[in-house]
């Protein structure tokens, strides 16, 4: 059965945890979604872990298209979500252009990065039918404004604003969010907040879900990885399909992420 945001929105309505893993081609995608993973994600982070870039930044249009279509032929019926890259999303008719393109190529949901001055657009995007997920708390397409990788939230003044983007955001149209690099205590918030789905990676273990880079989760990253990072290989068979099942089925039961992976 193929899972939507219907499906996502039953299971926050039960309580129940949904998981979340990026993809970026049809072999790895079909794995992923025959573990029963409910969100697969083509994040623009293939720009570092599949092109050896710095940041997300350079990553393309051409790029996110390709990827989507390369997943949604590997897809065993995942919710497929894909970002919008860096100054995709600029301007309104832009922003129609380029979700159009990732929607046709097989995106079910984009997601973009953007607080208070992205509401008007998610509305008028949603009001055409493409849904949206906000991207919140760490945007790594502003990294270099941000001036490293730090977790948000931590001063009382971006804690409201953060809150506040996240209402407006659901009374935009938003259809989830995604949380990333916050305090638990600032996740528990946002989720007595909102109504939406909220997808959490670094924000503790409140969120509906979690999501990791796949590389990450399998242990293979070459760099240095975040403190909520998890490799779910030696937690599973030794295979690939095992660390993914691992990583699924610890999401689903709530025994990730822990205190040590989590921001206080």
């Amino acid at each position: 059965m193929n899972i939507t945001l219907n499906t996502l929105n039953k299971l926050k309505s039960e309580g129940q945890k949904f998981s979340c893993l990026t993809a970026y081609d049809s072999t790895f995608a079909h794995l992923i979604s025959s573990a029963g993973v409910e969100v697969i994600l083509i994040g623009d982070s293939l720009g570092m872990v599949l092109q050896g870039k710095e940041s997300t930044v350079p990553v393309t249009m051409d790029d996110m298209i390709y990827h989507t279509e390369c997943v949604r032929l590997g897809n065993q019926g995942s919710l497929i979500m894909v970002d919008l890259p860096f100054m995709s999303y600029a301007t309104d008719a832009q922003t129609f252009e380029n979700a159009t393109r990732l929607m046709q190529a097989g995106g079910h949901i984009v997601k973009v990065e953007g607080g208070a001055w992205f509401t008007n657009t998610v509305s008028k995007l949603t009001d055409r039918g493409i849904p949206v997920c906000v991207h919140l708390g760490l945007t790594p397409q502003s990294i270099n404004k941000f001036g490293g990788y730090k977790v948000q939230g931590r001063d009382e003044e971006t804690r409201k604003t953060l809150l506040k983007d996240s209402i407006d955001a659901e009374k935009a149209g938003a259809a989830m969010l995604l949380y990333e690099c916050i305090p638990s205590d600032l996740a528990a918030e946002v989720m007595a907040s909102v109504n939406i789905p909220v997808i959490g990676i670094g924000a503790g273990p409140a969120t509906d879900a979690q999501v990791l880079v796949m590389h990450d989760m399998l242990g293979i990253t070459p760099n240095k990885v975040a403190k909520f990072v998890h490799n779910f290989m030696p937690d599973g068979d030794g295979s690939i399909q095992g660390a993914i099942a691992a990583y699924h089925h610890a999401v689903k039961h709530g025994d990730y992420p822990t205190p040590e992976h989590s921001f206080e």
